[in-house]
């Protein structure tokens, strides 16, 4: 329980204080979210287009995911987690992200996803971050708060970026978040 808390903590942290914010903001719970998500929407969509095609099947090491893989993980992850705040069917359950190996198709899917979840993280309010809704990923099983259910996915998102931002890197390329400086 510590160690996750220390996760969120730091994961709710770093990206706001790597922005250098240019005037003051206060922050809650719920802005704070919501403004990560939209930094880590960025970077994702960012990170996947600047890959050259050639290079979505790269794989650094064995037992690792692909360039293009990462994208569709991190796609299939943002259907369910959010399904489940929309209180609906995962609209893609039962897709087969893995297939999707092609720079065009695996940048649609993403966008798709972010725009699946992007309502999600735009209703949420310190009025209803409390209320309940199905888990996914590892608390699939559980209910959970919204604003912990969004917050985690955005938690899952900024460890894909780092994921991607080692890849870039082993190419040569600079990564969104450095590249902002």
């Amino acid at each position: 329980m510590r160690l996750w808390f220390f996760t969120l903590s730091m994961t709710l942290l770093l990206p706001v204080g790597a922005g250098a914010q240019q005037t003051p903001a206060t922050y809650t719970l719920v802005t704070g979210v919501q403004r990560m998500y939209e930094r880590v929407r960025q970077y994702l969509l960012e990170a996947a287009e600047q890959m050259p095609a050639a290079d979505f099947g790269f794989r650094p090491a064995e037992g690792s995911r692909t360039y293009g893989e990462l994208f569709t993980h991190v796609a299939s992850a943002q259907f369910s987690r959010c399904a489940g705040i929309h209180a609906e069917t995962n609209p893609r359950q039962g897709f087969d992200f893995e297939a999707l190996t092609a720079k065009p198709e695996v940048v649609e899917v993403l966008r798709n996803s972010f725009a699946y979840c992007d309502p999600a993280y735009a209703s949420l309010t310190a009025a209803n971050q409390g209320d309940l809704v199905q888990g996914a990923g590892w608390q699939r099983n559980s209910q959970v708060e919204r604003g912990f259910a969004l917050a985690d996915n955005v938690t899952h998102d900024n460890e894909m970026y780092g994921t991607a931002a080692v890849y870039l890197r082993m190419k040569g390329i600079v990564p969104p978040s450095t590249a902002a400086r």
